[in-house]
């Protein structure tokens, strides 16, 4: 089944839920911002992606800028910076069985329906 980590006050992320809704395809959706993902999840999240923590982060955020820009961050400093501002987590972010894709721009994640 088709999952999207969705922030519903994201237009890319509306955007992309859009793609997956017009599939037709059975998803589930996932308010990563309301129901706090673990550790485990993004740890899950980054190992489909492939790509490194520093990767899921939107760097433009305030809260990034204000306390951890510029820092020396571990990978787990990093992972736990997400879990306690699941703001600053990419969106969207759409996983479908093994292969996952950050709807930026959401046409991508056509790519893995």
């Amino acid at each position: 089944m088709i999952k999207i980590y969705h922030n519903p006050r994201c237009k890319k992320s509306r955007e992309g839920l859009a793609i997956i809704e017009n599939s037709e395809r059975p998803f589930e959706i996932i308010k990563y911002v309301e129901h706090t993902l673990s550790k485990e999840d993004i740890r899950a999240i980054l190992d489909i992606l492939k790509i490194p923590p520093t990767d899921l982060i939107r760097k433009g955020e305030a809260v990034w800028k204000e306390h951890y820009k510029g820092k020396e961050l571990s990978e787990n400093e990093v992972i736990e910076a997400m879990v306690k501002h699941p703001k600053l987590i990419e969106r969207p972010i759409v996983i479908n069985n093994n292969k996952g894709i950050i709807g930026r721009p959401p046409e991508n994640i056509k790519s893995i329906l």
